[in-house]
């Protein structure tokens, strides 16, 4: 099975999220990017990826993202780049990363705003992919024997801080429907299941976009 799709994983912790990707990606015989993305930038920013794992999708406060996006619109160099806080450098340099992994070829990239870095793509699926609770809540106890209660409260505050993160830098809001192409509950579908969803979704739209050529 081939694609030339890029696909985008937005997902809640615990609903597999990662796995579901590592499953898609080995069945189209493509890369993930996950913690890859931060040694990426790191590589070629030249700032250390310590300070990448400290920052990975944690959120800032909206004046900063002002400061970033208004520094990301305008064009970044020389002392511009050299006075800007370790913030933004981050920040900048995981976007710029992310559209180079993209140029590269199809792929599929782990959250980190990945859907709207990519937002003027044509060969990109979004994906969202969540699951209740209850079957999150066993996962994380599981994976990291935890209580009910103690998973419950790290799933509570990773969901928070993705989810504040993500509403900083993007014009979407996390979750939501409306903000991604593709939201499936894998609690539902199962990892298999949703991976096969996904690989079904992607075949379906480039056999449509290789029919409308034809036309």
């Amino acid at each position: 099975m081939k694609t030339n799709t890029i696909i985008t994983i937005g997902r809640q912790f615990g609903s597999g999220g990662r796995e579901i990707g590592y499953k898609v990606a080995d069945d189209f015989g493509i890369k993930l990017y996950d913690k890859e993305m931060l040694a990426r930038a790191a590589k070629e920013s030249g700032i250390s990826e310590e300070i990448f794992e400290t920052h990975d999708e944690k959120p800032t406060n909206s004046f900063l993202y002002s400061l970033v996006m208004d520094t990301y619109s305008m064009g970044y160099s020389g002392s511009t780049y050299a006075d800007m806080p370790i913030n933004h450098k981050v920040f900048l340099a995981q976007f710029d990363a992310i559209k180079k992994i993209a140029d590269e070829g199809p792929c599929i990239l782990i959250g980190r705003c990945a859907d709207y870095a990519l937002e003027s793509y044509e060969n990109v699926v979004t994906v969202f992919i969540n699951a209740d609770m209850d079957i999150r809540i066993r996962r994380i106890a599981r994976k990291y024997d935890l209580t009910d209660a103690k998973a419950k409260d790290m799933i509570a505050k990773t969901d928070k801080k993705r989810s504040s993160y993500y509403n900083y830098y993007t014009n979407k809001k996390w979750s939501d429907a409306e903000s991604y192409e593709l939201c499936l509950n894998s609690g539902e579908l199962g990892v298999e299941g949703t991976a096969k969803a996904i690989e079904q979704y992607v075949a379906l739209k480039e056999s449509i976009k290789a029919e409308d050529k034809k036309l």
